[in-house]
């Protein structure tokens, strides 16, 4: 299995008709000779955080490349993956602003709350790759012979999802959490007109479309299997998910469910010994304690664990990148 790589300017579709575009680097599977588009063995999709390039700190420059960290995530999810770094459509100086996804952020980007109501995070982020998914195919056909999709897997065997946030890209984690507990179970079909409407656009009606990527919001939310916190923090509450409403919730979806949720905290000195941002370290032992608690509720189907990176060392900026590169995935 080969691979086609890009960074795409695209459009998110936002409930309300407004269109951004996000800038995305991606790393998918193709097969040779003619670079046709394949069916993954899951997305692996990253949020990014603020800016913070020009530090002249080669470390956090490289790490600073979406393309960079598309091949960090095939290099440790495996060759089979579909890799998705998704920067904020907004930045407000340095700092980034998913207000697509969490459309209570303000100009900081910071959330003021976090609420399923609509679904901008699982409707946002499947407008994105939808459309990243698109355009990649129509560069292929340029390339050569119209994109086919003949390798794909048998029906029903849909990709699973990986969610990557890191640094604020949390924000968008704790968004999806929150809407992946008022999800209900998929079906198989087709999305409805009203689904294809609150996505702003047709989900494109081709098999590459069904098996590279769930068609609605709902599928989406149902393939998550993986949700990772790297480094997360922010100058204000909100770094990680804390509502215990929320995650009780999310424990009762998944009894009823036959595969596992797997939390992973990844973290460095540099957010959780932030004696100024104190609020970061409390958040994240208290979402610890409620993902452990609901999990023994779950017999099981939820599942955490916390990762401390470069635990020797005193908090600095390169290792806030250096730990994308770290990342123990293993669950």
């Amino acid at each position: 299995m080969e691979r086609w790589s890009a960074t795409l300017k695209v459009p998110v579709h936002h409930a309300n008709g407004a269109a951004r575009c996000c800038r995305v680097a991606v790393s998918l599977c193709t097969s040779p000779p003619s670079e046709t588009l394949t069916a993954p063995s899951a997305n692996a999709v990253f949020f990014g955080g603020d800016r913070a390039g020009g530090t002249g700190g080669p470390v956090v420059e490289r790490l600073s490349d979406p393309q960079a960290i598309a091949e960090v995530l095939v290099s440790k999810f495996g060759g089979s993956v579909n890799a998705w770094v998704v920067e904020a459509s907004t930045f407000n100086g340095p700092f980034a602003v998913y207000k697509e996804f969490v459309p209570s952020a303000n100009k900081y980007g910071e959330p003021r709350s976090y609420s399923h109501v609509g679904f901008p995070a699982a409707s946002s982020t499947l407008s994105l790759l939808s459309n990243c998914l698109e355009e990649a195919k129509n560069v292929l056909s340029r390339k050569s012979n119209p994109v086919s999709t003949s390798s794909l897997p048998p029906q029903g065997h849909e990709p699973k999802t990986v969610i990557l946030g890191f640094s604020k890209g949390g924000t968008v984690l704790n968004q999806l959490v929150t809407e992946l507990s008022h999800s209900q179970t998929a079906s198989s079909g087709h999305p409805s007109s009203a689904e294809q409407e609150l996505l702003g656009h047709e989900v494109p009606d081709i098999r590459a479309g069904t098996l590279v990527l769930p068609t609605t919001k709902e599928r989406f939310l149902n393939s998550i299997q993986e949700i990772h916190y790297v480094d997360v923090g922010l100058n204000s509450s909100g770094a990680y998910i804390t509502d215990p409403n929320v995650i009780g919730r999310l424990s009762q979806q998944f009894v009823q469910r036959s595969q596992a949720l797997h939390f992973v905290l990844h973290g460095t000195p540099r957010q959780w010994c932030d004696r100024d941002r104190i609020w970061i370290r409390r958040e994240k032992d208290r979402l610890l304690h409620l993902l452990k608690s609901e999990s023994q509720k779950a017999g099981g189907k939820i599942q955490v664990a916390e990762k401390f990176y470069f635990a020797d060392k005193p908090p600095n900026l390169e290792m806030h990148f250096a730990i994308i590169e770290k990342l123990d995935v293993s669950i």
